[in-house]
């Protein structure tokens, strides 16, 4: 609804009272309605899961419409990111917000800094979910309250053509608000308490909800080792958990996202139920690493497979886990996703051990041989060193090649002293191009960063920390934040503004008119920053 409509509806019911509601201001309201869009988690999940929905059809007609996002630990991170994309790229299209377990675990619980384990209280996902729409819709309201105030300058100038321009500006405002895809790790449980949590997640706002393939008593980061996956049928049955709990709180457009992490992973903690030869619990229980053995053979508390005929001794670690035969790994990848998309799977997520384009192409390949319009979700890992990997397959690809490598030490790779090298460069430039050369070649929708906010914010607070506590002082803080905030326009150096300090002055003169109180005033030593 436009700005005046909701001005000449909120008149109506005001007038409608017959004086009693004399006191409440038209426009207050119709400002405050669209400093409110969204009035429930749920408006937002069906908002931002149709906004997926296009975007993944878009680029199905072009890998150039790939998405991305960046991992975000708090509401106030999520917003900054937000508003700086908005006002540096001058939309939020095709750009998420990633909501990492790894950073619950790490910065989010009440236990403190956790590994990657599902240690971490559930409750504290949607908690964190519904943190970042409360600041993103905040976002929302400031900027619309600038508006605001601009409309009332040119009403005052008696600038008919200004007051003009920044109506359609308030009519046409793009909301912060975008999809979130969030981490619900291994499912906390089993598909009922996966179901359950899946429902708190997208009440609070979450469109699309990533589930990965490991044991839930046994998950691990994907970039560690010891990981335990399960055979496919468990694995499906938290996927209609998660399907479930959207079709029941009405998104029916919502997004699962299938993570796989049996390219690392070498250990199942169950044989799978199989009833026929070739069916599904028969194929995951073929990658099982096993010795032939005769009845003679058997020894007490053994687990034996009959496969055609032949008994089959599944190699069991004392941990009582049952390990894959090497090398399988990217087999029991492609099995698995085919197997979830299959099954009610909208994006897969392969979670790699480096990035490298080729390897996940030559997966996605195999997999589109069998459902053409599959897609990822895929994780540009801080886990990575970035440098070295991209460096080493320039060096490789040069040796194969044959050229000439001889002024590289490949064991030294990191050094700062092949920056400005040719090797150097290259491999930066392969890294510029990823995502886009990822989204062309390796069917990658939507690339993220798990951690970068984690990393940024240890490494601002290790920049400040040395030069305020060493010899700079004060002027560590001046040089290094606030006047880089005062010269790149960053708008948090009005720090009682980004807070919403203006937005509360406005409301009290909505409530008392003239008597209000405003924190705004002259004295407001957040008038040095004016022009910013």
């Amino acid at each position: 609804m436009a700005y005046q409509d909701h001005i000449i509806e909120m008149s109506q019911l005001i007038k409608s009272k017959g004086g009693t509601w004399d006191g409440i201001d038209a426009e207050a309201v119709a400002r405050m309605r669209l400093q409110n869009r969204f009035k429930t988690g749920l408006e937002i999940a069906k908002y931002t899961a149709d906004i997926m929905r296009k975007d993944m059809a878009e680029y199905d007609a072009d890998p150039a419409n790939y998405t991305q996002s960046l991992g975000c630990w708090h509401g106030f991170v999520a917003q900054q990111k937000m508003i700086a994309i908005k006002r540096h790229f001058g939309s939020t299209k095709r750009r998420y917000i990633y909501l990492s377990g790894w950073m619950v675990a790490a910065l989010r619980s009440d236990f403190g800094p956790l590994p990657d384990q599902s240690m971490h209280e559930k409750t504290s996902v949607p908690a964190l979910i519904e943190e970042i729409y409360t600041f993103l819709k905040q976002a929302d309201a400031r900027e619309l309250g600038g508006l605001f105030r601009d409309l009332d300058a040119a009403r005052k100038a008696g600038d008919a053509a200004k007051e003009q321009q920044v109506q359609d500006k308030i009519d046409n405002f793009e909301t912060h608000v975008v999809p979130i895809i969030a981490d619900i790790d291994a499912g906390f449980g089993n598909a009922e308490a996966t179901y359950l949590l899946a429902k708190k997640m997208i009440e609070a706002g979450a469109c699309a909800i990533q589930i990965e393939n490991q044991v839930s008593d046994e998950k691990q980061c994907g970039h560690q080792d010891g990981k335990v996956t399960v055979p496919h049928e468990d694995f499906i049955q938290k996927l209609r958990a998660v399907r479930y709990a959207f079709l029941e709180l009405g998104v029916d457009n919502g997004i699962i996202v299938a993570r796989t992490d049996s390219l690392g992973a070498g250990l199942t903690k169950q044989i799978a139920v199989s009833n026929a030869p070739g069916d599904l619990g028969d194929q995951y229980n073929s990658f099982l690493d096993c010795e032939e053995i005769s009845p003679a053979d058997m020894k007490n508390g053994d687990v034996v497979l009959n496969r055609n005929g032949q008994l089959l001794r599944p190699k069991r670690l004392p941990s009582n886990l049952f390990q894959f035969r090497p090398g399988t790994g990217e087999d029991r990848c492609v099995l698995d996703c085919i197997t979830s998309l299959q099954n009610g799977a909208d994006l897969l997520w392969i979670e790699t051990e480096k990035p490298h384009v080729e390897q996940i192409a030559g997966m996605v390949d195999r997999i589109r041989e069998v459902v053409p319009n599959a897609k990822l979700a895929y994780n540009n890992s801080p886990s990575f060193n970035w440098t070295l990997k991209f460096r080493e397959q320039v060096f490789e690809a040069w040796e194969k090649e044959g050229k000439d490598v001889s002024a590289y030490d490949k064991a030294k790779l990191m050094s700062a002293d092949y920056d400005a090298t040719p090797l150097g460069i290259e491999a930066d430039q392969k890294i510029r191009s990823f995502q886009a050369d990822g989204a062309k070649r390796a069917g990658i929708f939507h690339h993220l960063i798990t951690l970068p906010t984690y990393h940024t914010a240890a490494l601002s607070t290790d920049n400040l920390a040395k030069e305020y506590f060493g010899e700079q002082g004060m002027l560590g803080y001046v040089l290094g934040v606030q006047r880089e905030e005062i010269r790149k326009g960053v708008p948090c150096v009005k720090h009682q503004n980004m807070s919403g300090s203006d937005i509360g002055d406005d409301h009290k003169e909505y409530f008392a008119g003239e008597a209000a109180l405003k924190a705004g005033g002259v004295h407001n030593t957040m008038n040095q920053f004016a022009n910013v």
